[in-house]
């Protein structure tokens, strides 16, 4: 179905600039704080300066829309087996040379953006769909952030939950903002380097971890972190045990931590893919510091793809890939054999979505 034209609208205004002294305006939404002449955009590409004023503009247009498991976003201790429609627009406020979605978050073409929906309509749509959940991913969020929280609203009063996938790299105020209307949000902790963040990302660590403790101790949002490992570069010892013990203190044991296979892309191509044997030894130098929830991830790893319990080592949610196998909790996230409680947002039995992955086209449907 075509879209209405209003669902688009160009040059949407924004809150969180301040002009300058030398006819310039900043953006504050991220500690980049892009200073822009008349008619430049960020770094992000999707923020622009528009008379004067800092302007979002891709509000009503995305990169596609696809329903996928909960459990590849990743998401693992939240609302587990069911199916959440996610998507993304393009632009992004990093700069990864490792970017695994470079096609639409590196993009700087409109012609990315061909699918357009409404906040009302995506949100309807996440409901006849049988979707749990919208998860805001491919790219970061925190970019589009007034389109995401207009569809947040919108999913609110479905009683549809939303997902940030972010990398967490957001001012104070604005960081509230967007949190607020969260249900759950995995952060990608990049490494655990000051030098990692700067030369790899052209970003800084420090704005990171201020969200990652925000989140969790300033909200109700159910946390989770991945972490990709690159051969050479944030995969020692010494950095996955510096970053787990870290998280162990100041986020506490049951925040589940993701780490990832990376395969080269974009502009670390000559980097090689990350070995199996390299997951499995973060996993267990996390749960050796403590982490209950530890996980390897774009690998066939059913131990590591699978939930245990961390008082009887029961397994509680048993995966293939993102097929679930066995469950073996209560319908309020119990352990059936010891009792004790399993972390996360449970609604009784999981749902039944499986692996499937099924795109939808919303200016073609009806």
């Amino acid at each position: 179905m075509n879209m209405p034209n209003e669902t688009i609208i160009e040059n949407y205004p924004t809150d969180y600039w301040h002009k300058l002294k030398d006819g310039r305006v900043q953006c504050d939404l991220c500690p980049r704080e892009c200073k822009l002449q008349a008619g430049q955009q960020g770094l992000c590409f999707v923020r622009a300066n528009h008379n004067d004023q800092i302007v979002l503009t891709t509000y009503g247009r995305s990169s596609g829309f696809c329903v996928d498991p909960i459990e590849k976003k990743p998401l693992n201790h939240f609302l587990p087996g069911t199916s959440v429609l996610s998507f993304g627009t393009a632009g992004c406020n990093l700069a990864c040379k490792f970017c695994q979605n470079w096609d639409m978050s590196k993009s700087r073409e409109m012609d990315t953006l061909m699918d357009q929906a409404s906040p009302e309509m995506i949100a309807r749509s996440a409901k006849d769909l049988g979707c749990h959940s919208v998860a805001f991913t491919y790219n970061d969020p925190v970019i589009f952030m007034e389109y995401a929280i207009d569809i947040a609203k919108e999913c609110r009063q479905l009683d549809i939950k939303t997902v940030a996938v972010t990398a967490g790299y957001i001012c104070d105020e604005p960081r509230q903002e967007f949190f607020q209307y969260m249900d759950a949000t995995n952060v990608d902790l990049k490494a655990f380097t000051e030098a990692f963040y700067w030369k790899v990302t052209g970003a800084h660590l420090q704005p990171v971890l201020d969200t990652l403790q925000y989140i969790k101790h300033e909200t109700d949002v159910w946390l989770e972190t991945t972490t990709l490992l690159i051969p050479g570069k944030n995969d020692s010892d010494q950095e996955l045990d510096e970053m787990t013990r870290w998280v162990r203190e100041n986020l506490g044991p049951d925040v589940p931590m993701h780490f990832t296979a990376f395969h080269p892309d974009w502009k670390m191509n000559d980097v090689p893919a990350t070995p199996d044997a390299t997951l499995t030894r973060a996993r267990q130098i996390a749960m050796n510091n403590g982490m209950r929830y530890a996980y390897t991830g774009n690998v066939h790893d059913r131990e590591g793809e699978s939930t245990y319990c961390y008082h009887c080592h029961e397994v509680l949610i048993g995966r293939d890939w993102y097929q679930l196998l066995k469950w073996n909790l209560s319908d309020d996230g119990h352990c059936l054999n010891c009792g004790e409680p399993c972390d996360g947002v449970f609604n009784g039995q999981p749902g039944t979505w499986g692996a499937r992955r099924m795109p939808i086209q919303f200016n073609r449907r009806a």
